[in-house]
């Protein structure tokens, strides 16, 4: 919410499939970096999570130092107008991201070229009062997608300012072209939530006839998934979410357990969902009652980390029908949980990073405990790997690389020099860290 390795063969949000590595489409562009042309192994990172929607690379030569105050490993550093947690995607040469000008209520797709951090435009996607949200919450959190043609992107526009417990609102989605002009934008429901707004649209299937975003608009009135066509925003399926909860998780897609399945947590429950069609294939209720995290998956089972008010790590067979129960839980823990920050599955290790700072390294299908320590003093950004290392980023801007295993090992430890609340990115050889102020691109 607050900072919004299976490959599904259909599904957009998992592109190194769907369309190859971003060298496999380089070459026939016009202007392309000639050094990445020539790489076979760069991906894009094109929505929520990167290419796969879990937060992983398959990289490899991704930089492990930096140091902020120094300048070392930074490629360039631009200051980002206005606020937000919003992550950066990067489609070849263009980064994008999503922002909100606090003074004027003004939210704003901003874009970037890659190779040196200059803002090449910033589009306001809508004017209006913000809303009432949490604390660690932004006014522009959800994190875009592109398919290397347009850009999508979602905020709240409320319906008035006010004091009270929640700021109701619509949800705005919008389409823009790589070169700024919007192609069309929609409204497609309510959404109201005392903690604010956050949804990261999530692509699905290549082909035109298919092609769809799907949003979560899991909140505290009547919930909902919904589908919409990319090439114009018109509804394609609708899917009505129960116990009308607010929730931020971002769906997953994946071929598993013989079936296509659009798989998160949220509104009191876990769930799957047919994404071609939004029919519900099985639900579990609880563990908990408020879900921030997305799932990850290893192809047999899907782990997540909740929640609120208890908090759970679990792991959890996806091959139920209808209404399911604990029986499908392999493994669970309660203690060193996360509630906003993603996990990461890496080399057969679930790692998870704890809000207050608790770094947990876990033994995937089995749920054995590896080690546990204190590396910080807050988290919000979700995890991400490369390399067969995974990134700790901290709320104070340090990032801790560490290399799972039965034993804590810390290969770098690399400060920013300014708060970060947003998930990094990794494409090209690169890393994009959004800081309070800053879009940094760490690398050579």
């Amino acid at each position: 919410m607050f900072s919004s390795s299976r490959i599904h063969l259909g599904c957009w949000v998992l592109l190194s499939i769907a369309l190859g590595p971003a060298s496999a489409t380089l070459a026939s562009e016009p202007g392309a970096d000639a050094s990445i042309r020539s790489s076979a192994d760069v991906e894009n990172w094109p929505g929520w999570r990167g290419p796969r929607g879990d937060g992983t690379s398959l990289e490899t030569g991704v930089p492990t130092a930096w140091d902020g105050a120094t300048g070392q490993g930074v490629v360039w550093k631009t200051a980002i107008p206005g606020t937000g947690h919003s992550s950066p995607i990067v489609w070849e040469d263009r980064v994008f991201v999503a922002t909100c000008l606090d003074e004027t209520g003004e939210r704003a797709l901003v874009c970037l070229d890659r190779a040196t951090g200059k803002i090449l435009w910033q589009q306001i996607v809508l004017a209006a009062p913000l809303e009432k949200k949490h604390t660690l919450n932004s006014f522009a959190s959800g994190t875009p997608a592109t398919d290397g043609k347009l850009v999508y992107v979602t905020f709240l526009e409320p319906d008035f300012t006010s004091q009270q417990e929640r700021t109701p609102g619509d949800m705005v989605v919008a389409a823009y072209d790589f070169a700024g002009r919007q192609q069309w934008v929609v409204r497609p429901g309510r959404f109201a939530s005392t903690h604010g707004y956050c949804s990261s649209p999530v692509l699905f299937e290549s082909d035109a006839t298919g092609a769809c975003l799907i949003i979560n608009g899991d909140h505290d009135g009547d919930g909902y998934l919904v589908a919409l066509a990319r090439a114009d925003g018109r509804e394609i399926w609708r899917a009505s979410r129960p116990n009308n909860t607010r929730s931020y998780c971002t769906p997953i897609i994946r071929d598993i357990a013989g079936r296509t399945q659009l798989l998160l947590s949220g509104s009191k429950c876990v769930a799957s969902y047919d994404p071609r069609t939004g029919q519900e294939h099985w639900r579990m209720n609880g563990p908990t009652e408020q879900f921030v995290a997305s799932l990850v998956e290893d192809g047999q089972y899907i782990y997540l980390t909740a929640g609120f008010p208890e908090r759970h790590v679990l792991a959890l067979k996806p091959d139920g029908r209808g209404q399911i129960d604990d029986q499908k839980i392999v493994w669970r823990t309660r203690k060193n949980c996360s509630y906003v920050p993603s996990p990461i599955l890496c080399n057969g290790y679930l790692l998870v990073a704890a809000d207050d700072g608790i770094a947990t390294c876990y033994h995937a299908a089995s749920g054995k405990l590896q080690w546990t320590k204190r590396l910080g003093k807050h988290y919000s950004a979700s995890l991400v790997t490369a390399g067969g290392l995974v990134y700790f980023l901290a709320d104070d801007g340090l990032t801790q690389v560490i290399r799972p295993g039965t034993r804590l090992e810390v290969v770098a430890e690399n400060p920013l020099g300014e708060y970060c609340y947003a998930s990094p990115a990794i494409s090209q050889g690169q890393i994009f860290i959004r800081g309070e102020k800053h879009l940094v691109c760490l690398g050579k």
